[in-house]
């Protein structure tokens, strides 16, 4: 047993190196300059979004320096999405609205309203944003500036994340947790290997040549975890692409509710782990009861080593990403818990029932 907590600790101390490594060497938008006014459009899938379509539009309309068009898809709403943009539209001629005709059979929702999307798309850049995202400020042209100096293929940001109730302080950190303590986003752009590779679909500017030659919403139409495939995919296609996380500029609320956020990151928690639930179980015993061998097995002076180790990490994650350290520290023990937790729903999602989202079976 004390090759285990040896293990434990050997692994604590890799996740201590990669926490920091993604605090001090993290992708930065500088105000690269631009050589052309290039047009970005912005393409946004809409299914039910009521609530959030005519802010998110709002924030657009009020960008600094953005040369764009806006895209919305209305994915068979049952609500007044499509009521909203058609209003703004009248005001502004950059909204636009398509209207589908049905899912087709083999497509994923999502997947299918972003291919379709970029078939309506103008621009030399499209920018896939989720209708709860909340943007400010000069983001578009600072991407695009980006991937221009980099010649990036796909552009990547984790919005910061809007946390208000303690449902969402129990669930909302926790991928975070997972993704900065495990992968160096700055080797998303500069290592060749595909397995290092990330993207959230929450916002997603892709090179447009390069989209329409490779169609990947179309490629990936039945992946439920569509944005870590792509950028996958992009990296096995030799194609440059970068992740990063964001700033006060782009915000997200994911989820309002404790069972929603567990029921949402049941679809994609095991795409951090190459959708192995052996290495998510793995990840989760030993970042939950790790403690315990080392406490039983290892030296007193190894222990308050491992808890320094473990405090840090979840400091630097919290610095990262902008929260608040003490907050995620006084619901680690919740957020430990509901991260069984959500491997169990994903389990039985998996094998015993259909993932349903948005009144639809996904798989």
């Amino acid at each position: 047993m004390i090759y285990l907590a040896a293990v434990i600790f050997v692994f604590t101390l890799m996740q201590l190196v990669v926490t920091i490594a993604n605090l001090l060497f993290k992708p930065n938008l500088r105000n690269y300059p631009l050589k052309n006014d290039l047009l970005v459009s912005v393409l946004i899938p809409a299914r039910n979004e009521a609530k959030n379509i005519g802010v998110i539009l709002n924030d657009l309309l009020n960008l600094q320096n953005s040369n764009i068009e806006i895209i919305v898809f209305d994915d068979q709403s049952e609500d007044d999405t499509g009521k909203i943009v058609l209003s703004m539209a009248k005001t502004d001629s950059r909204i636009s609205l398509v209207t589908s005709k049905g899912l087709p059979a083999g497509w994923l929702g999502k997947n299918f309203a972003c291919h379709s999307l970029s078939n309506y798309a103008k621009g030399e850049y499209l920018l896939f944003l989720d209708a709860d995202v909340r943007i400010q400020n000069d983001i578009i042209p600072k991407t695009v500036a980006y991937a221009e100096r980099f010649h990036l293929g796909l552009l990547s940001v984790f919005p910061k994340q809007i946390i208000i109730t303690s449902g969402e302080k129990m669930t909302v950190p926790i991928m975070n947790y997972i993704l900065l303590s495990l992968l160096p986003l700055s080797l998303v752009q500069w290592s060749r290997f595909g397995s290092l590779a990330a993207a959230n679909g929450q916002f997603m500017l892709f090179n447009a040549k390069i989209y329409k030659a490779l169609l990947p919403h179309k490629l990936m139409k039945k992946n439920k975890v569509e944005d870590i495939a792509i950028a996958h995919f992009y990296k096995q296609e030799s194609i440059p692409i970068a992740c990063m996380t964001g700033d006060e500029s782009i915000k997200c609320r994911m989820y309002g509710s404790y069972r929603e956020a567990v029921n949402g990151f049941s679809k994609n928690i095991t795409a951090f782990f190459g959708n192995s639930y052996l290495f998510a179980l793995i990840f989760w015993m030993i970042t939950t009861f790790g403690f315990i061998p080392v406490i039983i097995f290892l030296p007193v002076n190894f222990l308050v080593v491992y808890i320094v180790m473990y405090l840090m990490i979840r400091l630097f994650v919290s610095r990262a990403s902008h929260h608040h350290f003490l907050r995620d520290l006084v619901y680690l023990v919740p957020q430990q818990l509901t991260c069984g937790l959500i491997l169990f729903q994903a389990f039985k999602n998996k094998f015993f029932y259909n993932y349903q989202w948005k009144g639809r079976n996904i798989g």
